[in-house]
């Protein structure tokens, strides 16, 4: 990120084209998959000027040299996919149910070797190090929102030689950088809260190391999972007013996440903004915000979670999260989400409606059905 620039201003500036007598302010849409010859790019799947945008946006922000793809997952892939076989990776035992399904998957065909770990047990992580090739460290966690002690793990993790690679989709570079923390890659689902419209499907990988980077590209050029200028051009679009979406969301999330924990109907809130939340003090020391998700659980089990999920009027029962509109859901109705999620724990994405209206509609939704 620019020194000279704070986040809130290079979301607004980054990404622009070059100031001419009568250019345009907003990158346009390149709709081209052939090149004449003679240039850097050579054909649609290597490049296009829409990406460029918005990957300087990203770098931008992030602090780092970045790469989009087709959705969050095909970043995830692409960064797997440079391990070779018999490769160890350490991961959250509870985190994203896309990477936690993919990495079992891998493991049980032989390709490589999954260690889960609690994140938010330093030492667990630390005892897990030797002979990892990747450290993939998620926080907060999704969807129970773990800290890990990221400046502690990464160090360590480098100090012994693994890669280090952070999810920073629920924390966006506004909360934190890993980059800055010695992490060599960060991903984002950039359909979350960059994008943050619902609209699109992306993701990214920003990295400072150079050899990292083209190994990098050359992954997204050989899969093909390559983003599509419009998608990317809405994407850049939505990190224009990321920093103003994001922090009305993250202070409708502390105010809900208070009355919450004194709700009758609930049982327990997780979130770190929470002072008597167990990973409030570790958060404070190296984050900047806690973020826009609240879970929490509610007396009556499962069946009283989706009850209260369907009860909604002005919150969206739907999957996903990072859009200006509030959605929630029970996360064990996925039949991938992790086992050590409770079942009657409601995943809340707060977005940017008036928060006495969101609270209105969650009161209601407790009480009456």
């Amino acid at each position: 990120m620019d020194e000279k620039l704070r986040p809130e201003t290079v979301a607004i500036t980054a990404g622009r084209p070059t100031p001419t007598a009568d250019g345009s302010l907003n990158p346009s849409i390149s709709l081209n998959s052939t090149f004449h010859a003679g240039g850097p790019v050579g054909y649609g799947r290597f490049g296009n000027e829409t990406w460029s945008a918005l990957e300087e946006a990203i770098s931008a922000l992030e602090g780092g040299k970045t790469l989009t793809f087709a959705s969050g997952m095909a970043a995830i892939s692409a960064v797997f996919s440079l391990l070779p076989t018999g490769s160890v990776i350490t991961a959250s035992h509870q985190g994203y149910s896309g990477t936690m399904s993919l990495l079992n998957s891998l493991q049980e065909s032989g390709r490589i070797e999954v260690r889960f770990v609690d994140l938010s047990n330093s030492q667990e992580v630390l005892s897990a190090l030797p002979g990892t090739s990747l450290l993939w460290l998620e926080s907060p966690t999704n969807p129970c929102l773990d800290i890990a002690d990221l400046p502690l793990l990464i160090s360590q993790a480098k100090a012994q030689g693994c890669g280090v690679a952070v999810d920073n989709t629920f924390a966006t570079p506004l909360v934190q950088q890993p980059l800055t923390f010695g992490a060599d890659m960060v991903m984002h689902s950039v359909t979350k809260y960059l994008a943050g419209h619902s609209d699109v499907i992306m993701g990214s990988i920003s990295t400072n190391d150079d050899p990292l980077f083209s190994r990098l590209s050359t992954a997204r050029k050989q899969n093909g999972a390559i983003p599509g200028p419009f998608e990317a051009w809405l994407a850049l679009r939505g990190i224009r007013t990321f920093p103003l979406r994001f922090d009305r969301a993250q202070s409708n999330a502390m105010e809900l996440a208070r009355r919450l924990s004194i709700h009758p109907n609930v049982t327990k809130v997780y979130f770190p903004g929470l002072e008597n939340d167990p990973h409030h003090e570790r958060a404070q020391t190296f984050m900047k915000g806690f973020g826009a998700v609240v879970s929490f659980t509610v007396r009556g089990g499962a069946d009283e979670a989706d009850r209260v999920c369907g009860a909604s009027r002005l919150i969206t029962q739907a999957t996903s999260l990072g859009g200006v509109e509030s959605l929630w859901e029970r996360r064990r109705r996925w039949a991938l989400e992790s086992s050590s999620v409770p079942e009657s724990l409601i995943r809340l994405s707060v977005g940017c409606e008036n928060v006495e209206d969101i609270w209105a509609d969650i009161e209601s939704s407790l009480q009456h059905g």
